[in-house]
């Protein structure tokens, strides 16, 4: 092996050798190991507490898209960000603003004529998790916080009297049974 240091191995990453200091006690901050991955902190804790992630995932701009915010009424343009949870588009105006949307575009099948038995105001519509798997929430979100997995199904609960079925595939075939969480019984079928 060779004692030849390569240089342009350092100049690619010299910023990594570059030494910030504290903005909160004008110490030294440094790389740090924590359970949630590397962090800086400060070289003078636990008298100073600061620390910064070294990953940033706060919704930085990746692309300006030039079309007017539907919220600021065209003061402001749409931008697409990298968020925590992946890509969105948002207000270029934010924190003022705070209108987002989705990639993903909305079905025009999204919603279902099935009222919410919660709050008997909003209808019931389809909606993606953040790892994708579909589920049933109440449109007038965040007033009513009612949610189910299945799909569900106009009817009423032959035991509670609960106003809404769900349709659940199971090795016997497609059975309904009652959304209310504290009933659940399967429907007969002679209904």
């Amino acid at each position: 092996m060779s004692g030849k240091i390569d240089k342009e191995l350092f100049q690619a990453h010299e910023h990594a050798l570059e030494h910030e200091i504290c903005p909160q006690c004008s110490g030294e901050l440094s790389i740090r190991y924590g359970k949630r991955g590397p962090f800086l902190g400060c070289q003078n804790y636990p008298e100073c507490d600061y620390i910064r992630p070294l990953k940033s995932n706060d919704g930085h701009v990746v692309k300006e898209l030039g079309i007017p915010c539907p919220q600021c009424e065209s003061e402001s343009e749409l931008v697409l960000r990298q968020g925590r949870y992946g890509m969105f588009i948002g207000c270029s105006a934010y924190p003022s603003c705070t209108h987002i949307e989705s990639l993903e575009q909305k079905k025009e099948s999204s919603q279902t004529e099935t009222v919410c038995p919660s709050c008997h105001k909003g209808h019931l519509q389809e909606k993606q998790s953040r790892f994708g798997k579909s589920f049933y929430a109440c449109d007038a979100y965040p007033a009513c916080r009612f949610a189910v997995n299945l799909e569900p199904q106009q009817g009423c609960c032959q035991k509670c009297g609960f106003e809404l079925l769900l349709k659940k595939e199971t090795a016997a075939g497609t059975r309904l049974i009652c959304a209310d969480k504290k009933c659940a019984e399967v429907q007969s079928q002679s209904e």
